[in-house]
């Protein structure tokens, strides 16, 4: 089968009109593993016509072939004693309680419903064969497998949909409401591809062809090579900028389904699986009918708690199930923080781990609502690390990586008593006396000629006739017409945007103010400020900022464009504020159409205020 979703249906009904024509589509494949196609022999229906029974095959024990007719079964011959020898009163009825009572032909065998008859080996339709049950999701359901495409020869990831156990107090007794809900919500996302979800490659619906007896509906998607994300923490837990580069690719991922309407599902951690390079990846899908995107923010947070402390902080119960230990809690029943935990997590990741589980702080400060603010707080930390590469970074208690630039002392090899080495040392110390004596020898004829003098007069040149200096005219400056500003947050919703207009209303009892944040600046985001544009590009000479918020940290950069991102913005100059006006002069900056007023560091309470800005432009 190629590669783009599909849905394997046969002679099954449509689920309530909701499954395009894609749904009609069946296609049968040779099975390898079997001479004949249908279900696994062992989750066959009763026949409706079973045909003559060899009673030998049927039972080696039975000699008269009309024990193959439920009527005529005989307690003795089941058991296999002879004619004579027959029991008689309460031993006959303790050996006729041993013989099972055969199923009319009519009837589905019952243990096809009650257990599950699926297991490593096991053909899946005509096309797949299940290799290795890798997880469960009881909430929704669900198995997780690698199974073999018996067509393509190669390893594909299954979501196996569970028949429940019966249960007449149910509304869905038996899950199929359940599957069907959850099939057609495949479907619908059957076009969503990012790099950061195992791709869907078919979709088998209730009733295809080929499913055994106790399956309900299966997606089939490609298979995410390389470790669970018990595998991946197993050792130790991981570098804290690799763990968030790891969760920025699914962040990302996230937050295109959100956009689309779509969710992922990846709030359980069987379902996520980390590649060679270091990305997580969603790799089994069929997530259950009740999550959110919501659901999505906390498994993103989940996620990341996991790579930095080993401890899965959501359901305990998918933490025993993956092989990963439940996260601490405080008596209230909150969570330890990963810094609590472990000490040198960066206090960026630490806040942002903690408000996309809902446990920001008093006020719900630092709460992460959406993947896509996620999203950009972990593109910030990965792009800041990418920046400090050339420094050490601080020791956080994980071990370094083969691949790291800066290793940790005990894993340096010992080479101390080595020969090459201590030849090479020697050459190098005997290089560096000799240049050692050049120099010196250098400066010491330079010092001679200095000072050893000489006969010849010094010559003199007579200083040509100066022209009166002219003083150059004072500059003249006027006020830049026509401003606009709104508010830049390049990493939230902007704060109090409704007021940022009082900045340029020339009254200085009114002002615009950041929200107050529980910490300061970066640790929630790396800043905020106001995006000033003008209606041609102006040679800005001097610039002035009233704020009542003394020691708030103000950069000021000129950008290409009113909705440039702040890597597109040039930094012209830094300032402290102080109380009352704070004039910065721009002296030989650029024409510009827009300033940005960037504010790095908060003001007293974590909070700034700004009651004016004015730009003066160089008059000629």
């Amino acid at each position: 089968m190629p590669d783009e979703t599909s849905v394997r249906q046969g002679e099954a009904k449509p689920l309530n009109g909701q499954i395009d024509q894609r749904a009609a589509r069946t296609e049968s494949h040779p099975n390898p593993h079997s001479d004949t196609t249908g279900t696994h022999p062992s989750l066959d229906p009763v026949p409706a016509d079973p045909g003559p029974v060899d009673p030998v095959a049927a039972d080696p024990g039975a000699a008269d072939p009309g024990a193959a007719d439920p009527a005529a079964v005989d307690p003795a011959s089941a058991t296999g004693r002879d004619d004579q020898e027959r029991p008689t009163g309460a031993d006959a009825q303790a050996t006729a309680a041993l013989v099972p009572t055969q199923n009319r032909a009519t009837e589905r065998i019952p243990a096809a419903r009650d257990a599950a008859g699926t297991a490593a080996g096991s053909p899946l339709t005509d096309r797949y064969v299940l290799r290795q049950r890798t997880g469960a999701d009881p909430a929704a359901g669900a198995e997780f497998w690698r199974a073999e495409d018996t067509v393509l020869r190669r390893p594909v990831a299954v979501t196996l949909l569970r028949r429940l156990p019966a249960d007449d107090r149910s509304d869905d007794p038996e899950g199929s409401a359940r599957a069907g809900e959850m099939i057609v919500r495949a479907l619908r996302s059957g076009c969503f591809e990012h790099s950061g979800t195992a791709r869907l490659l078919d979709v088998l619906a209730p009733g295809t062809h080929g499913l055994p007896a106790d399956v309900l509906g299966a997606a089939v998607a490609e298979w995410v090579p390389g470790r669970s994300l018990a595998e991946t923490v197993a050792e130790g837990p991981v570098r804290a900028q690799r763990a968030a580069k790891a969760v920025e690719t699914l962040a990302a991922a996230a937050t295109e389904a959100h956009q689309q309407g779509l969710v992922l599902g990846c709030d359980h951690p069987q379902r996520i699986r980390i590649t060679p390079d270091g990305r997580a990846i969603l790799a089994f899908l069929l997530p259950r009918p009740s999550v959110s995107a919501a659901d999505d923010v906390r498994g993103l947070g989940g996620l990341l708690y996991t790579l930095l402390t080993r401890r899965w902080p959501l359901s305990v119960s998918d933490a025993a199930r993956a092989g990963l230990v439940a996260a601490d809690r405080t008596p209230t029943g909150r969570l330890r923080s990963p810094a609590q935990l472990r000490p040198g997590v960066p206090l960026e990741l630490d806040t942002l781990c903690m408000g996309a589980l809902g446990q920001a702080g008093e006020g719900g400060l630092g709460r992460v609502h959406t993947a896509a603010a996620m999203h950009r707080m972990l593109a910030d930390v990965v792009a800041e690390h990418a920046d400090q590469a050339f420094f050490p970074p601080v020791h956080d208690g994980a071990p370094s990586d083969p691949d790291d630039v800066w290793q940790d002392s005990d894993r340096l090899p010992d080479n101390r008593d080595d020969p090459q080495r201590r030849r090479n040392l020697r050459v190098g110390l005997t290089v560096l006396a000799v240049g050692v004596l050049i120099v010196l020898g250098y400066l010491g004829i330079q010092v001679g000629a200095l000072f050893g003098g000489s006969s010849a007069p010094p010559v003199v040149i007579p200083p040509a006739a100066s022209a009166p200096v002219q003083q150059a005219p004072a500059a003249v400056s006027a006020p830049v017409q026509n401003v606009t500003v709104q508010v830049f947050d390049p990493t939230g919703d902007g704060d109090n945007a409704g007021s940022v207009d009082r900045v340029i209303d020339g009254d200085p009892s009114t002002s615009w103010s950041t929200s107050r944040y529980f910490q300061q600046f970066p640790a929630l985001k790396p800043g905020i400020g106001i995006m000033s544009s003008f209606g041609s590009p102006e040679p800005v000479s001097r610039l002035t900022i009233g704020s009542a918020s003394p020691g708030t940290v103000v950069e000021v950069r000129t950008a290409p464009s009113a909705d440039a991102t702040l890597a597109q913005t040039d930094l012209v100059g830094t300032v402290t504020l102080a109380q009352g006006e704070t004039v910065v002069p721009l002296d030989g900056a650029e024409p510009t159409g827009h300033v940005l007023l960037w504010i790095t560091a908060l003001g007293p309470g974590n909070q700034s205020e700004i009651g004016e800005i004015s730009f003066e432009r160089a008059v000629q």
